[in-house]
């Protein structure tokens, strides 16, 4: 039985069908419902086995990109988005979706008071504590911003999967070449410590690299936004959520590639989507 994917629309979303289209591909029954639907009718984020935040300018990406969607999550769907990572079950965002993860405070995740405060119950104590003045402390931040060139960047970039506790990108060998386009895809930590922490637990997933798989090194257009350490992706410490700028949806046919009529069939992103897919038809 083909494990169900869900992909979450909301009005703006631009690479829904692509993402659908690559689920395909890789095995999946993949549905995409917009979130206004969601919110009303029974339809239940639990009766799905893959959760995907695809690409695009949510909400004309208002108040900064993803900004509004990851308050869509916090507001209407805490309790099943919370329930639906606890479970382990494997969840994908693309582009905005990464944007989106990383400002509702899903990712980079591991925070304990965090995610208590965004996915809140009524007995937790951490709500006292807030209602007392408390604000959890923000030395652990991460943020997807402007890019460091300071223009919005649309050019084909080359990936280097290195986690192997994500399972989106455990047992890649192989390089994935993609394009990105995006404004604000530059990511960056609040300190040193939460990028050690982050390489301690094997949750740096995706690096921005060279064709021949060597380090950008920051520079530019290899590293195409002045993300810390070429980070391209992250997943959080349990793996199962994975967030990245690129879209590897859009290079899953060879006809794709900017030189396939040179012969050019190299590094499809197909690879990582059955990883995903195979996951879900696991659990």
């Amino acid at each position: 039985m083909k494990p169900k994917a869900l992909i979450l629309q909301a009005h703006g979303s631009n690479r829904d069908f692509d993402v659908i289209e690559a689920l395909t591909l890789a095995g999946a029954d993949a549905t995409g419902i917009p979130l206004n639907e969601l919110r009303m009718t029974k339809t239940r984020l639990a009766d799905f086995n893959l959760l995907v935040l695809p690409g695009g300018f949510s909400y004309a990406d208002a108040l900064g990109a993803g900004k509004l969607l990851a308050l869509d999550l916090a507001s209407y769907f805490a309790d099943e988005i919370f329930a639906f990572v606890e479970s382990g079950k494997p969840v994908i965002g693309i582009c905005n979706g990464f944007q989106a993860l990383v400002k509702s405070g899903i990712l980079p995740g591991g925070n304990v008071i965090a995610r208590r405060v965004l996915f809140p119950t009524k007995q937790s104590p951490v709500n006292q504590e807030i209602a007392s003045g408390y604000r959890p402390r923000n030395d652990m931040a991460a943020t997807l911003t402007f890019n460091a060139q300071g223009h919005f960047e649309c050019r084909w970039v080359t990936l280097k999967p290195i986690s192997s506790k994500c399972i989106w990108t455990k047992g890649l060998g192989e390089l994935i070449e993609c394009p990105i386009a995006h404004g604000e895809g530059n990511f960056q930590t609040s300190n040193q410590f939460l990028i050690s922490n982050l390489q301690s637990l094997d949750q740096i997933a995706l690096t921005y690299t060279r064709a021949n798989g060597s380090p950008a090194n920051g520079e530019y257009p290899i590293n195409p936004n002045g993300s810390i350490i070429d980070i391209a992706g992250i997943c959080n410490p349990q793996g199962n959520v994975l967030g990245l700028m690129p879209h590897p949806e859009n290079h899953i046919h060879p006809h794709q590639h900017p030189q396939w009529t040179r012969g050019v069939n190299r590094h499809s992103g197909l690879a990582l989507f059955e990883n995903g897919v195979k996951y879900a038809s696991q659990i």
